[in-house]
């Protein structure tokens, strides 16, 4: 799906942004104790160093109200102006209810909510949705937000996944800007090859396979990957979306002030940085530190980014994700940071 913006009464405009990681650090030395492993094999294929463990109490809800409670310090947003709370997880606390329930018990609001669910996709299916709400004037003020427990699905026995994964939770505030004075989302560029879906997945634990106490002996619980296959397919997908994205806008890729694509793996990442021929000083990268913290990773990158002053107010954002399903999606933005409330 290509949707490039035609106009409306009232303009998206990405205002905030905004990240919360635990405490705990998971280092490869660690992960050297655990499993048949070591720090060069892991920097090496992945570029991963250490990543983030949530702590035994906190759940998809908590990393998400964090990042949440973050932003809205951060834009001065009061929670009684938010219209919808969105929750991107692929590590729900429950089947039901949703996750966004209790951010918002979380946020003391009873907004309207839903969670969404794209894998590693989700932040950029997120601000889609955010997108049209506010300009269909359903909404002025969306909070979409990310958060991850990924490390409660990982088989630590299994050394091609158990490197990968990390815990945090990611915030973007999209509200209603004015034409006059709003550049927002440019357009996205959305899809899915449902051929794939076997090759990421959790087998356990939804109505196909109900998850039941053998699931762990069994590893039906835990992230499966065929490594191989997904490696081909995101180097492919996240060049091709980002492409015909830029041609549909009639872009060049020596527009963008900063390109951030889903954190899974360095290696997709410069090679796609190689492809698309963008310079890679405007290439923002933290997968070193985090891992794949899947629909959390963007947004975790771009805080970052504010906040060390590689992203700036009036920046032309690139952001490309890839994930489960297998999913994809890229959306040009314009980042138009501004305090709701003097």
């Amino acid at each position: 799906m290509l949707v490039v913006r035609n106009g409306s009464h009232a303009r998206a405009r990405l205002l905030g942004i905004s990240a919360y990681v635990p405490e705990r650090v998971l280092t490869n030395a660690d992960l050297e104790t655990i499993v048949e492993t070591s720090d060069e094999w892991i920097v090496t294929r992945t570029g991963i160093r250490e990543r983030r463990v949530a702590a035994p109490e906190q759940s998809a809800s908590d990393m998400a109200a964090e990042a949440a409670l973050n932003l809205l310090a951060d834009t001065g947003l009061g929670v009684e102006e938010v219209d919808v709370v969105m929750v991107l997880t692929a590590t729900p606390d429950y089947l039901f209810p949703s996750t966004s329930s209790a951010v918002c018990e979380r946020l003391g609001t009873k907004a309207a909510s839903f969670d969404l669910m794209a894998g590693c996709t989700g932040f950029i299916y997120g601000l889609a949705q955010a997108c049209a709400l506010v300009e269909a004037g359903l909404a002025r003020n969306v909070l979409v937000l990310s958060g991850e427990v990924l490390t409660r699905f990982t088989d630590y026995t299994d050394r091609s996944t158990c490197v990968l994964f990390g815990d945090g939770g990611g915030a973007a505030l999209v509200g209603a800007g004015s034409e006059e004075d709003t550049t927002g989302f440019l357009g996205f560029e959305l899809g899915t090859d449902g051929t794939g879906g076997a090759q990421l997945l959790i087998p356990g634990g939804g109505a196909r396979r109900p998850s039941c106490a053998e699931d762990y002996a069994l590893a039906e619980a835990y992230i499966r990957m065929n490594g191989r296959e997904v490696f081909k397919f995101a180097t492919r997908a996240m060049v091709d979306s980002a492409t015909r994205l830029l041609d549909r806008l009639e872009m060049g890729i020596g527009e963008v002030d900063l390109l951030v694509a889903h954190q899974a793996n360095l290696r997709i990442i410069e090679h796609a940085v190689k492809r698309l021929g963008i310079d890679p000083e405007r290439v923002y990268n933290n997968v070193d530190r985090f891992g794949n913290t899947s629909s959390a990773s963007i947004p975790i990158a771009l805080a970052e980014a504010i906040q060390v002053g590689r992203l700036r107010p009036g920046d032309l954002l690139l952001l490309v994700g890839f994930g489960a399903g297998l999913t994809w999606g890229s959306t040009v933005v314009r980042y138009e940071p501004a305090l709701v409330r003097a």
